[in-house]
């Protein structure tokens, strides 16, 4: 048994940029509407630490949109080369201004002028619409430095629940879960 579920998620982590082949940071982002209807999609860590589990994106997007209107939500983690996930539930709140703006500096160009050029989650009529639109942004651009636009943010999982999973044969799979209370983690066993 291990004291620190952060300790644990980082030696995972660190197995999984090993052996998988491509995006050991991803992790499905399950939010809620106000009226509790779900949505998944994948997303990419961006930071960890004991503070929580970072990710950014537009502010204005559907998940945006949900998690202003619920702030709870869920990650999953998974590993299949390692037949490993982890899950992890808890409350979601703003990165700093200063962790959003130094994580967009080191985002490629291309990358920073499409958070300007980019609805996110709303419709769009035709790709070629879109291309248009990233074009004269690039314009609009040239010459100048690309700095974050306001409505382009960071959130981070405050994590109350870790649950580490790992597959073992006739699926008598292991799982440990952490929970958080007043006290600080504890750990035990889930049935598989």
């Amino acid at each position: 048994m291990a004291a620190d579920p952060h300790a644990l998620f980082e030696d995972w982590l660190a197995e999984a940029r090993a052996a998988e082949p491509n995006d050991p940071e991803a992790m499905a982002l399950a939010t809620a509407d106000a009226q509790g209807r779900p949505s998944v999609r994948m997303v990419l860590l961006k930071g960890h630490d004991e503070r929580g589990f970072a990710f950014y994106t537009n502010s204005q997007s559907r998940k945006g949109g949900e998690i202003a209107a619920n702030p709870r939500a869920a990650l999953a983690f998974h590993w299949k080369s390692l037949r490993r996930q982890i899950r992890i539930e808890g409350r979601i709140e703003p990165t700093s201004e200063a962790e959003a703006d130094a994580y967009f500096a080191t985002r490629s160009r291309d990358a920073r002028l499409g958070a300007w050029a980019s609805d996110q989650s709303r419709p769009l009529d035709s790709r070629a619409a879109f291309e248009a639109r990233y074009a004269k942004t690039v314009a609009e651009h040239e010459g100048r430095d690309v700095s974050r636009p306001t409505y382009w943010w960071g959130y981070r999982l405050v994590p109350d629940r870790i649950e580490f999973w790992t597959d073992r044969p006739h699926r008598l799979h292991e799982r440990r879960l952490f929970t958080l209370s007043e006290s600080g983690w504890s750990e035990g066993l889930l049935y598989p």
